[in-house]
């Protein structure tokens, strides 16, 4: 499916299932809502390293995919989109990235997912992927090089993204 139809397809989700939708609609965008979610995305990137410290490393890599998740909600809402489908906000920050419209490339979006190369979530180093593993397997905990490597690639990802926002 092109980038075009998979866009189509989400906005179609979005106008059906009112707040509960699974699609991207069009919302008004309000500096309060985007505020929330940059918010949220600081919480869950202080919770990579509290879980971390609590014993339960397992849980550092939702929350560091979470943290970059709520960037990207909230660079969707800037430019007057509410997503409810990780698809879907994929997809619409792929268009913003090819139409020149973020400084983004699809090299940082390809650090937190890459529907090309997802077939080996064990040995994969998309931060979706590590997340996907760390919830599905039964393996509770990040070695140190893990958590590290996993710990400044969401911060570098982090920080690119709150200044594509702050713009």
């Amino acid at each position: 499916m092109s980038l075009k139809e998979k866009l189509d397809k989400c906005l179609k989700e979005g106008e059906r299932g009112g707040e509960r939708h699974k699609g991207l609609r069009k919302v008004e965008p309000k500096k309060e809502a985007i505020g929330m979610h940059v918010q949220k995305a600081v919480h869950n990137l202080n919770a990579v390293t509290d879980f971390r410290n609590m014993g339960y490393s397992d849980w550092s890599a939702s929350a560091s995919f979470y943290a970059i998740y709520h960037c990207l909600l909230a660079l969707l809402l800037k430019f007057g989109y509410q997503s409810r489908n990780q698809s879907c906000t994929f997809a619409f920050i792929e268009d913003l990235i090819k139409k020149g419209k973020v400084s983004l490339n699809l090299d940082d979006l390809k650090e937190v997912f890459d529907k090309d190369i997802a077939e080996d979530l064990a040995h994969s180093e998309k931060i979706l992927d590590i997340r996907e593993s760390m919830q599905y397997s039964s393996k509770t905990s990040l070695n140190d090089e893990e958590f590290n490597r996993l710990l400044e690639r969401t911060k570098s990802l982090f920080d690119k993204l709150r200044r594509e926002i702050e713009k």
